[in-house]
């Protein structure tokens, strides 16, 4: 047996470079296999005010992301969140268990809700115990999530053992396994932030982005100034376009060795060998998206099939919980 996993996104919005080279290429490098289990998490994207119909034809549009990027449906089990009601009735009692402390202490309520608090929904203060319930459902080893989500993980951590300690064992306790290259992939506009799906028109690289919008995008990506090509953290524009470059090149040439190649070239030749390795490493993704494009009702099979795989997982969990709780 393997490690399994547990992991998933939110349909609200496309999915650009920073998704793929920050989660869902580790996914399929890391975990492709019978154990581990990928969420479309539109229960949390409800937190804020959607469009029903754009939300339903994102649900789908990610689950072919998903497929398109490698992701074995012979192996893993992908899903809709809200296709298992188990998610929702476990984040429930994750809610009446989690001290009111611990929630408003998290980092990503407090940065969303900092402006307009008397109108953010109660359901971004519960999102985290609700991510909670997604994960501890299913007694997985880890979470595969970026820096931004390691504190929820740790909430999950915090919650099983509470509950663990209160009312007997009932959940294995997950790592939250990060990986170090490729995690916080910068807007191309404000490389001192991270690329976005809501941010500016040249904010970001769309999965779906046609080779002339990612030349486009690229060629306008803010740079520093001066000529030297090397990876220095301090300078954030040239340092996100060489990072994008080394987690798209081919061969997996080493940083030492892309200094080397780029060595008295300035800017623009940096910026049209990025274009030229993000558009053909994108090409295969797109590629299939488009194929699996043709038949809607293949796509809804899969998510079908990967509910009813993990379905008897969550419900065995929430029974024992509630049998636990005295709950029923």
């Amino acid at each position: 047996m393997g490690k399994s996993a547990f992991s998933g996104i939110q349909p609200s919005g496309d999915m650009h470079i920073g998704n793929y080279l920050g989660a869902i290429r580790n996914w399929v490098v890391d975990y492709n296999t019978d154990e581990s289990i990928y969420c479309i998490v539109d229960l949390h994207a409800i937190t804020v005010p959607q469009d029903p119909e754009l939300l339903r034809n994102r649900i789908r549009s990610l689950t072919k992301i998903y497929i398109s990027c490698g992701l074995d449906i012979n192996k893993v089990a992908i899903f809709v969140q809200s296709h298992i009601k188990e998610h929702a009735e476990l984040g429930w009692i994750f809610q009446c268990l989690t001290p009111l402390g611990w929630a408003s202490r998290m980092t990503q309520y407090k940065e969303k809700s900092a402006d307009k608090k008397e109108q953010s929904s109660v359901g971004l203060l519960a999102y985290p115990m609700l991510m909670a319930a997604d994960i501890l459902l299913y007694q997985v080893d880890g979470v595969p999530v970026g820096d931004d989500q390691k504190q929820h993980v740790e909430l999950t951590r915090d919650i099983a053992q509470k509950f663990n300690r209160e009312y007997g064992e009932a959940f294995k306790v997950p790592e939250p396994w990060i990986r170090d290259s490729g995690a916080r992939v910068m807007a191309l506009d404000e490389p001192t932030k991270k690329m976005s799906k809501s941010g500016g028109p040249n904010n970001a690289i769309m999965l779906l982005d046609s080779p002339a919008v990612i030349k486009s995008k690229i060629m306008k990506a803010t740079t520093d100034s001066g000529r030297e090509i090397k990876f220095n953290p301090e300078q954030a524009g040239l340092y996100n376009l060489l990072t994008i470059y080394e987690l798209f090149a081919p061969g997996n040439p080493t940083r030492p060795e892309i200094e080397e190649q780029f060595a008295g070239q300035g800017y623009g030749g940096l910026k049209k060998a990025t274009v030229e390795v993000v558009v053909e490493g994108l090409r295969p993704i797109q590629e299939k998206y488009a194929e699996l494009s043709k038949d809607e009702g293949y796509v809804e099979q899969i998510l079908k099939d990967g509910a009813d795989k993990i379905r008897p997982i969550a419900a065995k969990t929430l029974s024992e919980v509630k049998q636990r709780m005295g709950i029923g």
